[in-house]
């Protein structure tokens, strides 16, 4: 099959381009961005706001936080904004403290997270105090009030 769709690239008379054009997807960026002041928030909005694609941008002073909305590319308007403000950027690290099932565990809760963020961290060694092992469960099963027949000792 390779060879015929090299010959009907050889003897395609459309006129244009073969080569079809990755569209961009339509989504939403966080950025977290120190801003202390009302002229790091106009510098920050600046950066982005001339960027081909952008829709909507978003500032949350107080959280540090810029929300960039529309047909952008995450890694582009992450170093856009480094480049053109001269800050130190990172994509948004925080969650809502709903959705982590330890929000306190070491590495998951931030002191400098804005109130009711903690830091998102795929850690396995986090997920095996979400889910007890089979012999822990078998254990505790067994000396429990629920259920007196499970051990003949008691």
């Amino acid at each position: 099959m390779g060879a015929l769709d090299h010959l009907s690239d050889l003897f395609d008379c459309s006129g244009g381009s073969s080569r079809l054009r990755k569209r961009r997807q339509f989504q939403t960026v966080e950025i977290k961005v120190k801003m202390d002041c009302e002229g790091c928030e106009r510098k920050v909005r600046r950066s982005v706001e001339g960027m081909k694609g952008v829709t909507q941008v978003t500032i949350e002073r107080k959280a540090h936080k810029l929300t960039v909305v529309g047909y952008v590319d995450p890694g582009k308007v992450l170093a856009r904004v480094a480049h053109r403000t001269g800050k130190k950027v990172e994509f948004w690290p925080y969650v809502p403290y709903d959705v982590v099932a330890h929000p306190y565990a070491s590495g998951v809760y931030d002191r400098k997270a804005p109130s009711g963020y903690v830091r998102n961290v795929e850690d396995p060694q986090l997920r095996s105090l979400a889910r007890a092992s089979s012999t822990e469960v078998r254990y505790t099963t067994a000396f429990s009030d629920e259920n007196p027949a499970a051990c003949a000792v008691m």
